[in-house]
């Protein structure tokens, strides 16, 4: 049992309470008055306290006071005789676990001392469990200042660039390779710009209407004005069903993309004997137009004949276009160069390049249809090169019309634009006419292969594909064998400054 201190001046009643508290087992120490008890509580460091509240120098009152300033845990009963019942509440309101009346009965000495061991032991039991508290909350404080720190170190580590939004699109978390990509230092762009400002048109349209976006390739522009090309992705962060903010990845393809064109350079040099066969072949196509054309202008000339040289320059001047279409398509496809950005409708270039090859539809019995989206405005494009490539694209289509052996089919060309959901414009070329088998449709894009026999020069979609690919676009075609071809070109839809 525990340590028990009596502090009394009356030395019988001292005596008493010592004796019967020894009888129960208790280990019991005792003073003679206030100061004294104060000294033995330091050194012996009692549980339980019993003490007189009339004593003379330092009363009871005084004694529970200095007692609970050295240990708030000790339980105090204070002894007092009849007529103290004021003092004996005042003494519990200063944290006294209980009063007992003069003269003291052993019954009552019992009951105090067995609810001051009880507060005891609550109070040990609340220690306990506070401190295993205390002790679990500091071991979930330290798990969950682990975690942020592996997570803060992961994003800080990480080789894509992070970029996290709150809800109102600020920008709360860029990482160092988000600093590499854009250009910005963090402390530039924490809480200054906004996401608005730098994402690409895909991913802020994405965001904007609350959707999830997945890895694509796009652009974005740095702070000095540079042109990266990214893979980025975003997500929406929830909790609790509830929007609180937006993260999204960007990976730096830069260096993809100098080795796809180093894998280029290398395979245009080891086309190059192919190239200059190839096109020994073609000029030598042309050459005999040339000759064909020439011999019978001569024949005309000779016997005054205007139908054998009208027929005869005609041949002419389609070589002389040969050759032409030619010289452009191995320079187009030669020469590395970047897009000449302009402000320009894609509704307007495909009317231009209508305005100029429908006189060959119309000679041959080609419907051409028109079918050009209104919404989608001026848009930057590099208006010759595209114009290049529908030229290309809408001659191929009139072309297997042409070719088609089928009877009795009303031939037809459609030329269609539209803005899709991925935000890109579309420049769609369709046909009725021949098709292809799959084996034609793998070598579409191999140069100098062509489907047109002795009238082609092979080069075409090859310039095509690298024209649209200068945009960062993309072409696709769909073919079936005597059902027709669907030729299209996705291009990103970039507005400029406004």
């Amino acid at each position: 049992m525990g340590k028990i201190l009596i502090i009394d001046d009356e030395p019988a009643i001292t005596t008493a309470l010592a004796m019967s508290l020894t009888t129960d087992g208790h280990d019991v120490v005792s003073a003679s008055d206030g100061a004294k008890g104060l000294d033995v509580f330091k050194k012996e460091k009692p549980e339980i306290v019993l003490a007189d509240l009339q004593m003379p120098g330092m009363d009871g009152l005084e004694v529970l006071k200095q007692i609970k300033q050295l240990d708030d845990a000790a339980e105090v009963i204070i002894i007092t005789g009849h007529g103290d019942i004021d003092a004996a509440i005042e003494a519990l309101q200063l944290g006294a676990s209980d009063f007992l009346n003069k003269p003291v009965q052993s019954a009552a000495l019992d009951v105090a001392i067995k609810r001051a061991n009880e507060k005891l032991d609550i109070k040990k039991t609340l220690a306990e469990h506070t401190s295993d508290l205390e002790n679990m909350i500091s071991a979930a404080t330290e798990e969950i200042k682990r975690k942020s720190i592996f997570e803060s170190e992961l994003i800080q580590n990480s080789h894509e660039g992070i970029v996290a939004t709150d809800i109102d699109g600020s920008i709360i978390t860029f990482n160092p390779s988000a600093e590499k990509i854009f250009g910005y230092a963090r402390k530039e762009i924490i809480r200054s710009i906004s996401a608005e400002d730098i994402y690409p048109p895909a991913l802020k349209n994405a965001f904007r209407e609350n959707q999830e976006l997945d890895w694509i390739e796009s652009v974005i522009t740095a702070k000095d004005g540079q042109e990266i090309p990214v893979r980025v992705s975003g997500k929406i962060l929830l909790v609790n069903k509830d929007i609180i903010g937006t993260v999204a990845f960007f990976q730096d393809i830069r260096e993809i993309k100098k080795l796809e064109q180093e894998i280029l350079r290398s395979e245009k040099l080891a086309a190059v004997g192919q190239t200059v066969a190839g096109m020994a072949h073609c000029v030598k196509n042309i050459l005999h137009g040339f000759n064909g054309g020439s011999y019978i202008m001569d024949i005309g000339l000779d016997k005054n004949d205007m139908d054998k040289i009208r027929y005869g320059w005609k041949t002419v001047t389609r070589n002389i276009d040969r050759m032409s279409d030619l010289v452009m398509d191995l320079l187009s496809y030669a020469k590395d160069r970047r897009p000449d950005y302009e402000l320009c409708s894609p509704n307007d270039i495909m009317e231009e390049v209508f305005d100029t090859m429908s006189y060959m539809a119309v000679e041959n019995g080609v419907e051409i249809v028109k079918d050009f989206d209104p919404s989608i405005g001026e848009v930057l494009l590099d208006r010759l090169s595209i114009r290049r490539a529908m030229m290309n694209l809408f001659s191929n289509a009139i072309d297997a019309c042409i070719f088609d052996e089928a009877e009795d089919k009303k031939w037809r060309v459609e030329l269609k634009t539209v803005r899709d959901e991925e935000n890109r414009v579309l420049f769609i070329i369709k046909d009725n006419g021949s098709g292809m088998d799959d084996d034609v449709k793998k070598q579409l894009f191999t140069s100098f292969f062509s489907t047109k026999g002795t009238q082609g020069t092979g080069l075409g979609l090859l310039v095509t594909r690298k024209l649209v690919e200068e945009h960062h676009g993309a072409i696709n075609v769909e073919s079936a064998l005597g059902e027709g071809s669907t030729v299209t070109v996705a291009i990103p839809y970039e507005k400029g400054v406004e």
